[in-house]
């Protein structure tokens, strides 16, 4: 098949990307940095260097897919600690302009990165956003089939941690304790889009990703297993935390967002939906993480 990936070689991107080329499909993969084409060209893809914000750029690119996969990538909008710039905005702008370019280049089977948290707008923080969007993907034409990847919380996500876990052996956050959540590899995410991108499409459909169960008591033994160091999650004021992140120069929006998520994850609110459609687990532990963190903290 003809295989367009937006979200250029990030942590998902790229094992996407390897996975597809090795089952015999033609990848072309866009990137708004132009110092990335000769990796993807390395890997077998072909490389498309444009901007999310070009719907002219991504309509030319798409043409002739038999699937589109779509993200958007925080990091591509900027930076979080950029007090001046106007997420929700951003994020919303260019859901449009993918929706435009879906519709204007006649792709008809779409698999779109959303998040946890998708099915409502309503409690959840910055995760609200997903909503959002998948609303903006269902106004296109219904011919035009479209999965929802909905994942979890990204591993990567606890290398956040890292500069409180060396300098106090803690990991700080407003919430914790010993209920389980679900958590997910990005290698899992991108093993699930490659099956869902070779199973047969039909109207619109939604898939939750997860790789493992863990409370934060255990994700702190965990890491701190893998260390050599005895780790703490402590549990902090929801108020504190937000004055400690908006201090530490976090845009206003992602911080009250984060914070209020992290209420959502105690309550369980946040994964209510989750567990009424709870996938199968991935094969990528919190275990094998751990050894990925471990590397990192002793660089």
């Amino acid at each position: 098949m003809q295989i367009v990936l937006t979200g250029s070689l990030g942590r998902i991107g790229k094992p996407l990307t390897q996975s597809l080329v090795k089952k015999g499909h033609s990848v072309t993969v866009i990137s708004s940095k132009s110092e990335r084409q000769k990796e993807i060209e390395e890997l077998g893809a072909k490389a498309a260097i444009g901007s999310m914000q070009d719907v002219n750029f991504l309509t030319t690119t798409f043409k002739g897919a038999d699937v589109v996969y779509l993200m958007i990538a925080w990091d591509a909008i900027g930076n979080i600690f950029n007090k001046e710039i106007d997420f929700p905005t951003e994020f919303l702008n260019i859901a449009h302009n993918y929706k435009q370019a879906i519709e204007q280049s006649g792709v008809k089977k779409v698999v779109q990165l959303s998040s946890i948290g998708a099915h409502t707008n309503t409690g959840i923080g910055s995760l609200s956003i997903y909503h959002e969007v998948e609303q903006i993907m269902n106004q296109l034409p219904m011919d035009v089939f479209v999965k929802y990847m909905r994942p979890v919380a990204f591993y990567p996500n606890i290398y956040r941690f890292m500069q409180t876990i060396k300098s106090d052996s803690v990991i700080i956050q407003s919430y914790g304790g010993d209920a389980k959540e679900p958590w997910v590899s990005p290698l899992d995410i991108a093993n699930a889009i490659v099956e869902e991108i070779e199973t047969p499409f039909n109207a619109r459909t939604f898939r939750y990703i997860a790789s493992d169960e863990v409370s934060p008591n255990e994700i702190a033994r965990i890491l701190g297993n893998a260390i050599n160091n005895e780790l703490k999650w402590l549990v902090i004021p929801a108020e504190q935390l937000l004055e400690e992140v908006i201090a530490s120069g976090m845009n206003d929006w992602v911080a009250k967002g984060f914070v209020e998520m992290q209420a959502a994850q105690e309550s369980g609110i946040l994964y209510k939906d989750f567990y009424k459609n709870k996938p199968v687990l991935g094969k990528i532990k919190l275990t094998d993480f751990a050894q990925d963190f471990a590397q990192m903290y002793n660089q």
